[in-house]
């Protein structure tokens, strides 16, 4: 029996965000079950050779935590000899595991970690998402065609994508024509914001930026709203989970966020994609955008895998010089990487590794997330 094509996972499956880890393995097994469903990956050696080997993921959970991620990708590539790495949500823990992958020359695909640093670590490391900046820029220009000019910022001062996503929000803000009245900030797993919301309440502003995750920003809200505080609100992607409006209630109606994926999208490989979930999880389960990231992120290394050039028939992945050869093949194929049609948008990577893609502007409404409008990615 052929040797599989093993790739490894790593995301929060359990602990404070676990959420969207569960999510994006939703992404990832079907994206799994259907390249095994046509026989494996098809590795080619020249025009008229090729075979077909089985897909295995290792999956991994880093619980959430800080720390656990740097191991688990040592363990992945020393102990199991992935030939890639898929992973995470959390930016910070998707830095922790970048810096192994390009000292072992493995290809890291990041599902949906948006901060900057991320691919700016080596050639190696590429991702699905957009960057945080390229959030801030998009949701400055939507609010200030909105008619708001006069802007609060609310920042999770111990998360690298809050302050990116605030300070690129605040130049494009500024450079249109308005004007950051206040800026307040605070750390992750703080449950008191009542200072900051009435500082912010007195400011004079006409809207908020919240650029958080889900877990704190649902608790601002309600305590904004029961504070009186009642702006226009707008935050980023981490705020794509069902606990996100469970907690918040009613404070999150009307708030606004940028997001990779909609599944009222009329586009029709949205749609594809919604119904072969929905076959899967059921007809009435919704998939959110980390499940189609994870989805993407899968199919388009498989993609870059089917691409690479190997060196014989014998794709012998216990052999360090051909593992190694094999891993190198994989990331120039990624890099070449032009117009895939992945379900969250074309993907063609610049040098850096960044994919240039429109983003998706969802509203809350009657406690579920409603989509907007595509916005064009930032020049």
């Amino acid at each position: 029996m052929q040797e599989p094509i093993r790739i490894g996972v790593f995301q929060s499956l359990t602990g404070a965000e676990a959420s969207f880890g569960q999510e994006v393995m939703k992404g990832i097994e079907m994206a799994m079950k259907e390249i095994n469903a046509q026989g494996g990956v098809l590795v080619k050696w020249n025009k008229k050779n090729s075979l077909r080997c089985p897909l295995e993921i290792i999956v991994r959970d880093n619980q959430s935590k800080p720390g656990e991620t740097s191991a688990i990708a040592r363990e992945l590539i020393s102990r199991y000899r992935v030939v890639a790495l898929i992973g995470e949500v959390s930016s910070g823990r998707t830095l922790e595991a970048a810096p192994i992958a390009q000292r072992y020359h493995v290809p890291l695909l990041a599902n949906s970690a948006s901060n900057d640093r991320v691919t700016k670590i080596g050639n190696y490391v590429f991702r699905i998402s957009y960057r945080d900046s390229q959030q801030g820029e998009v949701l400055a220009r939507y609010i200030y065609l909105l008619g708001k000019r006069k802007a609060a910022l609310l920042v999770d001062s111990s998360r690298d994508n809050s302050a990116t996503m605030a300070d690129s929000f605040k130049k494009q803000f500024i450079a249109l024509g308005g004007d950051i009245v206040e800026r307040q900030s605070y750390n992750a797993h703080d449950k008191d914001f009542q200072a900051q919301v009435t500082t912010i309440k007195n400011s004079g502003a006409d809207c908020l930026f919240l650029p958080g995750v889900y877990t704190e920003c649902a608790t601002i809200m309600k305590q904004a709203r029961s504070l009186g505080l009642n702006l226009s609100t707008f935050g980023g992607d981490s705020w794509d989970s069902p606990v996100f409006v469970n907690v918040a209630g009613k404070a999150a109606e009307g708030a606004v966020f940028t997001n990779s994926f909609s599944a009222d999208d009329p586009d029709p490989t949205v749609q594809s994609f919604v119904q072969s979930y929905r076959s899967k999880y059921g007809q009435h389960a919704k998939p959110m955008a980390l499940a189609v990231t994870g989805f993407d992120a899968l199919k388009l290394m498989v993609n870059a895998i089917e691409r690479a050039k190997v060196d014989g028939p014998d794709v012998n992945l216990k052999d360090p010089g051909r593992l190694k050869r094999f891993r190198h093949a994989i990331r120039d194929a990624l890099a070449k990487t032009c117009n895939y049609g992945a379900v969250s948008g074309s993907i063609t990577f610049d040098k850096n590794g960044d994919p240039a893609k429109a983003m998706v502007l969802l509203r809350v409404c009657h406690g579920r997330f409603e989509f907007i409008r595509k916005e064009p990615p930032p020049q």
